[in-house]
């Protein structure tokens, strides 16, 4: 079963609130998109809301754990960090991806690095999930 099989079964329901498509997914790094629509932004500038970045940035890093427990295991964030970088106005797209900095027993480290099209940083997350 490859890595975006697995996670069908096993995604949060927010991910699907939020519009999150899943692109690629293995133990090492998970990719996927979301589209920029006016109910995630702000209310002033009609940009990407910072909350709406860091909830995508911690779907991806906890389904990147996901795909490295055991058949019964979960996981919880313990710790996030956001660098916002840049915008993402409504109508973009922007893009995902989570690479493991620590995979232990006990926690997991993930960076995800956020787009746009054209490949302008959004912003940088690096997260630790707890492995329960």
């Amino acid at each position: 079963m490859d890595g975006l099989e697995k996670l069908r079964d096993r995604l949060p329901p927010f991910s699907q609130v939020l519009g999150v498509e899943f692109l690629e997914a293995d133990t090492e790094h998970v990719r996927a998109q979301l589209t920029v629509r006016p109910e995630l932004c702000n209310g002033t500038k009609g940009v990407l809301h910072g909350g709406a970045i860091m909830a995508f940035a911690d779907t991806l890093g906890a389904m990147g754990t996901v795909l490295n427990l055991p058949e019964d295991g979960r996981t919880t964030t313990l710790e996030s960090k956001t660098n916002f970088i840049g915008p993402a106005p409504i109508g973009t797209t922007v893009i995902g991806e989570s690479t493991p900095l620590h995979r232990g027993r006990r926690s997991m480290v993930w960076q995800t690095r956020i787009t746009n099209e054209a490949g302008k940083l959004v912003a940088i997350v690096t997260q630790t999930q707890m492995v329960l």
